[in-house]
């Protein structure tokens, strides 16, 4: 089969397309025939090996993807060659085969675009988690959601209007704000303005915002820290901005505010399996009604990984970047 291998880790050029063995399940476990692998800026952190946990080498990267069951191995009971399914996993996306524990497993819908699903679970999941579980977001609170244009941006900003939210996007550029606001978000913020903070706190009438979704940190995280409103909280998602930023601790105590990470990494498979499944059912349940409607990003063809995996890299995509295989 055809797949994506790094012998080492680092940019997309220690990358190559190869053909190796198809894996076989085995006990507990699924054969996926992937049409379509989801990249995101996660996926670049760890195929560089910039990420907090680093995956073994040789590396095929692809977190997230979307196909159908090809092969079951023994005790597999809930699923039959056939199923259109989704994926996740620390690897293994960018190949023609995959094989997965069960539980890393979620069948779709007949009607659910399979470019849209490859890059749902995770986003949406990690949105629904952080957003109502980890933030308490509730009807009626206004959340500013930072790198709004992205996947895990797109996500929050419609689990945030499902809960009943005033969403406001913040980007970068007039493509990534109406590009958010098409996809559910009520207002925008350009926070490459110098007073971006006195624009925001006119949006809010001089209260500030109740949550801030971040998955951006960088030189954002403190000012929008600062533009919480009283026991506001500031949800740490990640750091597409680039170096991890330190928070002077008297903010929180001067706001009543908290500052609550969010990693749906340990959610989903260590901590709390069964909740996990249960958000999963939820948002299909969403998508069936219509209520969250996930975005295709850029499509390339496996042949073009090295584009793909740069615009991942590059928080320039609108989306999560898609990448076909069969």
């Amino acid at each position: 089969m055809k797949a994506v291998i790094g012998e080492a880790l680092g940019s997309p050029e220690n990358y190559h397309l190869v053909d190796i063995d198809i894996p076989s399940p085995g006990p507990g476990q699924i054969q996926i025939a992937i049409e379509v692998s989801g990249l995101g800026y996660v996926d670049a952190l760890v195929s560089q090996g910039l990420y907090q946990v680093k995956p073994p080498t040789p590396y095929c990267p692809g977190l997230e993807f979307a196909g159908s069951v090809s092969a079951l191995g023994e005790g597999v009971e809930q699923f039959q060659v056939g199923d259109r399914v989704t994926a996740s996993g620390f690897g293994g996306g960018l190949a023609e085969f995959a094989v997965v524990p069960e539980q890393a497993v979620c069948k779709l819908p007949e009607s659910f675009n399979i470019n849209a699903a490859a890059g749902f679970i995770v986003n949406y999941s990690t949105a629904w988690h952080g957003l109502l579980d980890r933030g308490q977001l509730r009807a009626g609170e206004t959340l500013l959601v930072l790198g709004a244009a992205g996947g895990t941006g797109i996500a929050a900003i419609q689990v945030g209007r499902l809960a009943g939210a005033r969403v406001i996007a913040g980007a970068s550029s007039e493509e990534k704000r109406n590009f958010a606001v098409r996809h559910g978000a009520h207002e925008t913020l350009d926070y490459t303005q110098e007073d971006w903070r006195k624009t925001l706190k006119a949006m809010t009438g001089g209260t500030g915002v109740d949550v801030v979704f971040d998955p951006v940190g960088g030189d954002l995280m403190e000012p929008a820290f600062r533009s919480l409103a009283w026991r506001g909280r500031h949800l740490v998602i990640g750091f597409a901005g680039g170096p991890i930023p330190a928070l002077p601790i008297n903010l929180a105590l001067l706001k009543g505010a908290s500052l609550i990470g969010v990693d749906y990494r340990q959610y989903s498979s260590v901590f709390e399996d069964a909740d996990a499944l249960h958000t999963r059912e939820q948002l299909f349940s969403a998508v069936n009604r219509g209520d969250l409607d996930p975005p295709v990003g850029q499509t390339f063809d496996i042949e073009n990984f090295r584009q793909a995996m740069t615009l991942a890299a590059s928080r320039d995509g609108l989306g999560k970047t898609c990448v076909t295989l069969n």
